[in-house]
């Protein structure tokens, strides 16, 4: 369903909460919800902290439509919040993109069936009565890892979520880069290998196509398929059709040669992407977050190998270390109540 609203930069405070902030008491509390296609997530947070106080959790269930889903949103934010709403200082939510952080619309989300051009941010608002945020998941990740987690310390920061898909964020200057429509950093779908595989988005070629745990566990597929030999065989019971990515992680960290190999392949093809991404940025740091990042130095060892190999000169790499995120599956609930917490400082001057 297309809600017809406009997409351009007019501003992060679109609809009309004059009253409700005229009216709102002092808060120090936050809520940051992790939106995705399977579950959403809620933690409550107080003050300038980044520790949880409570969680909640419970299925997207986005077959029933997005008014269910709005509704899942709500009673996921109720149990984690106080009895009165209106204690709530801001509400921060990391959606799926591609996304408007201004306007706070999603503009479409392929695992939200009917999700085009919805103005989440104005229909939380009215069901919550406290100011909602929106920003993309991969991108409130970053900010979670810059502001609490491997990313202390650094004004200049490089955030890739290696999962189901690949997702990015960038803090340059000590600032989350958006880009003219909230739609930066989307380095999951830089071009990795011309005509290479199709890729979600219907592209070819993207690191998300060649990278995600989606394509590791794809080509372990019909590699093994056509007779590669491997333990991962006994892990699926002979049934290759059951091959994943995180078997194929499973396998590499037990020794298996095949998978191993295959992680090394994928390793090289993230480097070279961020190699070039070091080139555009320079960031200070580049830090690894989502379930194929787990897999630790079995696939960063790779990723360095690789960007000392691609970048043009050892001065984008030798005082940039490439490390593991530190928030783990927190990372998206973090960012997103840190961005209620940073947009709502701004607006009160930086108090």
């Amino acid at each position: 369903m297309d809600f017809g609203l406009p997409t351009s930069d007019c501003g992060l405070w679109t609809s009309d909460l004059n009253d409700i902030l005229g009216s709102m008491p002092t808060s120090s509390i936050y809520i940051g919800v992790d939106l995705g296609g399977t579950n959403i997530r809620a933690a409550r947070f107080s003050g300038d902290h980044h520790h949880p106080e409570s969680k909640s959790k419970r299925p997207t269930l986005a077959h029933q439509g997005y008014t269910a889903v709005m509704q899942h949103i709500e009673q996921t934010i109720r149990e984690v919040g106080p009895a009165n709403l209106n204690e709530v200082a801001g509400v921060g939510i990391a959606g799926p993109g591609p996304l408007d952080p201004y306007l706070g619309v999603v503009l479409r989300a392929p695992n939200l069936p009917g999700w085009e051009n919805l103005p989440l941010k104005k229909i939380m608002e009215e069901r919550l009565g406290c100011p909602v945020f929106i920003g993309n998941d991969a991108n409130l990740a970053a900010l979670g890892e810059w502001k609490f987690g491997a990313g202390r310390g650094h004004n200049d920061v490089l955030y890739l979520t290696i999962s189901t898909g690949i997702g990015g964020g960038v803090v340059t200057g000590g600032r989350l880069l958006l880009g003219a429509r909230g739609l930066g950093a989307e380095v999951g779908h830089m071009l990795a290998v011309p005509d290479g595989p199709v890729c979600s988005c219907g592209q070819r070629g993207h690191l998300e196509a060649m990278a995600s745990g989606t394509a590791i566990g794809r080509t372990a597929q019909v590699k093994l398929k056509a007779g590669a030999n491997s333990k991962i065989r006994d892990l699926v019971k002979g049934d290759l059709n059951q091959v994943t990515g995180a078997i194929v992680g499973q396998a590499a960290q037990a020794g298996d040669a095949f998978a191993q190999k295959l992680i090394a392949e994928v390793g090289t093809i993230i480097g070279r992407t961020v190699a070039s991404l070091l080139h555009a940025y320079n960031p200070s740091i580049v830090i690894f977050g989502g379930g194929v990042s787990m897999l630790g130095d079995v696939l960063l060892e790779p990723v360095r190998a690789a960007v000392r190999e691609y970048c043009i000169s050892d001065v984008y790499w030798r005082d940039c270390p490439i490390v593991p995120a530190a928030l783990g599956d927190d990372a998206g609930l973090v960012g997103a109540g840190a961005l209620a917490m940073e947009e709502l400082k701004t607006r009160d001057g930086g108090r």
